[in-house]
């Protein structure tokens, strides 16, 4: 009997340390089974650096152990300067490389001992074959989606975070707080009636003299779809790419959205963002404004050209961007609105940092 029950508490005690060594068991945005310990204390962070911060709380980034660098420092400098002043250990923070560029290391990102590593679906897609070295060297990747820009995406990857993260309260208080918001959207809008508002974006990075990106699906692309506007780009091209001047000149937007932020190197960019100087962002802003032939655009005369920050999209945040979005399509309906309060009090609310800059901008004071 007595070796019966030996074997008894032997067996349970394997069956409850093989339950507490999947403790955490989540799918990921690309349907992948994600099983952790506990929550993730070594974290190698790939992007959605402010979400991941917004939903981790207080000590988020003690809790990262190696990250892609450039395109968080290198894409946002002034985010970025803004989030290593509040928390200083973020420059020490060993790099690993990032995707878009092709400098992503497998080999340090192992070489960091995480229990977590944390990547976008399109680096974990660019990654390829040789994301199995993770397997292999036995280290859980979850994959998130904020880039979709749906709801459903921006939900399921927050929720995600809050379970690997062991912040759940704050994951579904942040989740319940876009929801609704962008459900608050979609009433006015309703309520609104529908729009025949042609609306283009441009990534305003080269300058003037060389166009820039447009979104076809995901990100500005999809957003705008979804606030009823008419995106010039869909069909165009499949996720980004430029459209050719005459095609632009011939579709006549009512609205144009420069997206801009605070590249390095790129002095004709339009600058928008942390840090940003209201004056610059409409100086560049101008010289967009001056193409050839943009002097007939609907948007143009009817002093319908904003710059929006292109930082603010793919993040918990871009209900704002939404709002001003919206606003622009439906001014009536959004008149109680105000987008740029929103934003500062987003960043109060979650975040470690002030929203000190400009984010939404319209060219002239008529713009709504």
């Amino acid at each position: 009997m007595y070796k019966t029950l030996r074997l008894l508490t032997a067996f349970l005690g394997v069956t409850l340390a093989g339950h507490a060594m999947a403790d955490i068991k989540v799918t990921d945005v690309k349907g992948r089974e994600v099983s952790l310990d506990a929550p993730a204390k070594r974290i190698v962070l790939g992007f959605y650096y402010e979400d991941f911060i917004a939903v981790a709380g207080p000590g988020a980034m003690e809790r990262v152990v190696a990250l892609s660098l450039s395109t968080w420092k290198d894409w946002r400098p002034n985010q970025f300067a803004a989030y290593a002043k509040a928390i200083p250990m973020i420059a020490s923070i060993p790099d690993i490389g990032d995707t878009e560029n092709g400098t992503f290391s497998i080999e340090k990102a192992i070489a960091a001992k995480p229990d977590l590593i944390i990547l976008a679906a399109w680096s974990f897609d660019a990654l390829g074959e040789s994301v199995k070295q993770f397997d292999t060297a036995g280290i859980p990747v979850l994959t998130l989606d904020y880039n979709a820009q749906t709801v459903e995406k921006h939900v399921q990857s927050t929720l995600l975070l809050g379970k690997v993260l062991g912040s759940e309260t704050r994951a579904q208080a942040l989740a319940a707080r876009y929801k609704s918001a962008m459900e608050d959207i979609d009433r006015r809008i309703a309520q609104a009636g529908p729009t025949t508002k042609k609306v283009y974006v441009e990534l305003a990075q080269k300058g003037p003299s060389e166009v820039g990106n447009s979104y076809g699906n995901g990100m500005w692309g999809t957003l705008i779809e979804k606030l009823g506007g008419t995106n010039i780009a869909k069909g165009q091209v499949e996720n980004w790419g430029p459209l050719s001047p005459e095609y632009v000149l011939a579709q006549q937007p009512d609205l144009i959205f420069l997206a801009g932020s605070e590249w390095l190197n790129k002095p004709q960019a339009v600058t928008i963002g942390f840090g940003a100087d209201l004056q610059v962002a409409r100086d560049r802003m101008q010289a967009y404004i001056n193409r050839p032939g943009w002097e007939t655009l609907p948007a143009v005369k009817a002093g319908n050209v904003h710059a929006i920050y292109h930082g603010g999209a793919r993040t918990l945040s871009d209900y704002v961007y939404a709002q001003y979005i919206a606003k622009q399509l439906y001014p009536d309906a959004f008149v109680d609105i105000d987008p740029s309060s929103e934003i500062r009090d987003y960043y109060k609310t979650w975040l470690p940092i002030e929203a000190d800059g400009v984010f939404v901008l319209p060219y002239q004071a008529n713009g709504q």
